[in-house]
């Protein structure tokens, strides 16, 4: 396999030179890592990543190459990928092509053959920053250039760039229940989390206003995971407060967790360098037992600001490494949340319960209607 020279230079003037990964071209994103040993299509095809720029710690990525069923979107969702080893041959015999073909057909651009470990040290110490890739020159004023017109992630709205453009219905429509799901960004797995639990959804578009998805009578609501910074998403947190006033079940997870919280009066911030990977320890309080995570986001809830709203929120998990927030419910409505992802199996399956959570509160929900 032939590579052409590439290079990667950091908003800081960092500089790192490797080989073509990929297509050949010039990508841009915010540069972030994820330190996950497997599922590597997963996380390129996650929503969450869009304009982003992806560190792999992982020294090997292509050699079990790729296939449609471990995908988690319709398409490749990352900006670019920066890894040690990149693997054009693979093992596996479920596989259908090599990451270079999958690529290629994606137009992903990338970088191999670097320091990757110099790479992620630097961003635990500066802080995630935007970044540039090139195999199409190696000309650093050229690309300085380019890279300064980056605009920087907090502030960006992006749900509404990955969202689907028109609603549409998923799982048995004879279900026990109806989930209006708000689509930030949403993760195929969370929606097979929630029909493999006897629920019928109605995926709609960021936007949608909550009169529009109550036309459809639903007996829960669900927010996505989703790229970009909620602070800047004043239209899905009206939604929300719409949907908390309602009084039907709620459930978030990821940016949808932060979305909740900026709807109950609650700020939220901009991470130093993110969390990013399969093995994050989060403490369930209620239990007090240990779940282990995925999880990939940039943002986190504020732990001052929910100190001030303690009447009507409650923590429920905490990050055991940093002690950020992990999850909310709210006190006096139907309406819970999450900052990592149970539909993912790291644990395998430590968090999968929440999806069961949500059911319960629909059920009960139900019978609450009843008895009145």
């Amino acid at each position: 396999m032939q590579q052409a020279p590439a290079v990667l230079l950091l908003q800081d003037g960092t500089v790192f030179y490797g080989k073509s990964a990929g297509k050949t071209g010039t990508t841009t994103g915010e540069l972030c890592f994820n330190t996950g040993m497997t599922g590597y299509q997963e996380v390129f095809t996650d929503p969450s990543y869009h304009r982003q720029i992806l560190v792999t710690t992982n020294a090997h990525i292509g050699n079990y190459g790729t296939r449609v069923a471990e995908t988690e979107s319709g398409k490749i969702k990352i900006a670019g990928l920066v890894c040690k080893n990149f693997t054009w041959q693979y093992s596996r015999q479920m596989a259908t092509e090599s990451i270079q073909d999958y690529f290629e057909q994606e137009n992903l651009v990338g970088i191999s053959d670097v320091d990757t470990r110099a790479i992620v040290r630097h961003i635990r110490s500066k802080g995630a920053m935007n970044a540039i890739i090139s195999s199409q020159t190696l000309d650093l004023k050229a690309l300085k250039k380019q890279l300064d017109q980056v605009p920087n992630m907090e502030g960006l709205e992006l749900a509404s760039e990955v969202s689907t453009p028109k609603p549409y219905l998923m799982g048995n429509a004879t279900a026990r229940f109806k989930v209006a799901v708000l689509d930030l960004g949403v993760k195929r797995n969370i929606l097979n989390s929630l029909v493999e639990r006897g629920c019928f959804l109605q995926v709609f578009p960021a936007k949608t206003h909550f009169v529009e998805m109550e036309k459809w009578q639903p007996d829960g609501y669900f927010l996505s995971n989703g790229p970009g910074d909620p602070a800047a998403m004043e239209y899905a947190t009206a939604t929300t407060k719409t949907i908390l006033a309602s009084g039907k079940p709620l459930f978030g997870i990821c940016l949808g967790h932060q979305v909740l919280a900026q709807a109950m009066g609650i700020s939220t911030y901009k991470m130093h360098h993110g969390h990013r990977g399969i093995n994050h320890p989060v403490k369930n309080l209620a239990t007090g037992r240990c779940e282990i995570t995925s999880q990939n986001h940039g943002f986190g809830v504020d732990a001052i600001s929910l100190k001030a709203h303690e009447n009507s929120v409650e923590v429920t998990h905490v990050n055991l490494n940093d002690d950020t927030i992990e999850g909310i419910r709210a006190k006096h409505q139907q309406a819970f949340s999450v900052q990592y992802h149970p539909e993912a199996s790291p644990g395998p399956h430590d968090a999968r319960y929440l999806f069961d959570d949500f059911v319960q509160m629909m059920v009960e929900s139900h019978q609450a209607a009843s008895a009145m």
